[in-house]
């Protein structure tokens, strides 16, 4: 069973920058799209990018220009740049796949941007 743990969340003001790490244990992470989600209180859990096996990203339209992920199969970990931060990004950001069913979800790591 695939374990996964995110870290590198912390509280940044609005205009910082962040550098998010999702590592996973077992080697079949690395065969899989893997995207980072988030989830703020009070809402439902969303994907705000994703990375093939293959490194080709993908990201939702807030997201791009400020976001940037990638991996290392090598290390079984995907990354995610966050820069100019903005109080709406404030959630727990969480790493997963995309497609197919879910391996467990992680703890999150917290992310809070103050204004």
């Amino acid at each position: 069973q695939v374990q996964l743990v995110e870290s590198g969340g912390g509280l940044v003001q609005a205009g910082g920058s962040l550098r998010l790490s999702c590592t996973a244990s077992g080697s079949i992470f690395s065969s899989n799209a893997i995207g980072w989600y988030r989830q703020a209180p009070g809402k439902q859990r969303e994907l705000v990018a994703f990375i093939s096996s293959g490194g080709y990203p993908g990201y939702i339209d807030s997201m791009k220009g400020r976001f940037t992920i990638s991996r290392d199969n090598a290390k079984n970990t995907v990354y995610l740049q966050m820069n100019n931060l903005k109080p709406e990004d404030t959630a727990v950001y969480y790493c997963n796949k995309v497609r197919g069913s879910y391996f467990d979800w992680g703890q999150g790591t917290q992310v809070t941007v103050s204004s």
